[in-house]
C-alpha cells in the first residue's frame, strides 16, 4: 500500500469515526422534541462498524439511537447496514462474478 492510500485511507475513517452517533443520557427523555428518522437510520446504519468499535471504548457512544421515529430509522439503519455490508447491487454484481 503506498503512502498516499494509506494517507487517504486514514482521512476517510477519521471523517467517518467523527460522525458517529452521539449518547443517549436519558431514555425516554428528549430535550428538543426532536427524534431521528429514516435519514439518520440511514447513517447510523452506515457508520455503525466504526461506532461499534468506538463504543467499546467509550460510555458515551451507543450503537443505536434510542430516540428515533420508530420502524422509519429501523428501515434506514437496516438498510444503510445492508449497503455496507455487501446488500447493495455492487456487491451483488461481484458475486455473480466470482
Amino acid at each position: 500500500m503506498t503512502r498516499r492510500m494509506a494517507l487517504l485511507l486514514g482521512l476517510l475513517a477519521l471523517l467517518l469515526a467523527s460522525c458517529a452517533a452521539g449518547a443517549n443520557p436519558e431514555v425516554g427523555v428528549v430535550a428538543d422534541g426532536t427524534v431521528a428518522g429514516f435519514w439518520h437510520g440511514l447513517w447510523h446504519g452506515f457508520i455503525s462498524p466504526i461506532t461499534f468499535v468506538i463504543s467499546l471504548f467509550s460510555d458515551g457512544v451507543n450503537l443505536y439511537e434510542v430516540h428515533n421515529s420508530g420502524n422509519w430509522y429501523d428501515l434506514g439503519f437496516v438498510i444503510g447496514a445492508g449497503i455496507l455490508f455487501g446488500g447493495g447491487p455492487i456487491g451483488a454484481r461481484a458475486r455473480r462474478r466470482g
